[in-house]
């Protein structure tokens, strides 16, 4: 598995497409798929976690699931959180879980490239 993490519009997608030779047809909605046991990269996983939080879903079993089923799979979340921490206590919650799936992914990749103004980061596994 390979994590990218980053800020909005860090360029995540086009280093993905770049670097893993994807096309835009094998880089899937992670919040719009249902079948992620195949899917060769998920993006915006950050938005899969909110919609799980609102289902009420256990994210972290989900998340496990991806990682026994999908091991191969690139994930591309966006990482929210630094900044000011929301008043609104279901973001609160939400931007918890997202950490928190993020933690599980990145333990069990063998790589977690972190992204910045486009330029990658690999901070986890070998370099590029």
């Amino acid at each position: 598995m390979i994590l990218v993490i980053g800020g909005v519009h860090a360029g995540k997608t086009e280093f993905v497409k770049n670097c893993f030779k994807l096309s835009d047809t094998e880089i899937l909605e992670a919040s719009e798929t249902e079948n992620f046991q195949n899917a060769k990269c998920l993006r915006n996983y950050h938005i899969l976690i909110k919609k799980l939080c609102n289902e009420n879903a256990d994210f972290l079993e989900f998340t496990k699931r991806l990682i026994q089923e999908n091991p191969d799979c690139i994930i591309i979340t966006n990482e929210i959180g630094c900044g000011i921490v929301p008043i609104d206590q279901s973001e609160r919650l939400w931007r918890e879980a997202c950490g928190k799936s993020a933690c599980l992914l990145a333990e069990h990749a063998e790589k977690v490239i972190r992204m910045i103004c486009g330029i990658p980061t690999v901070i986890k596994g070998e370099c590029l």
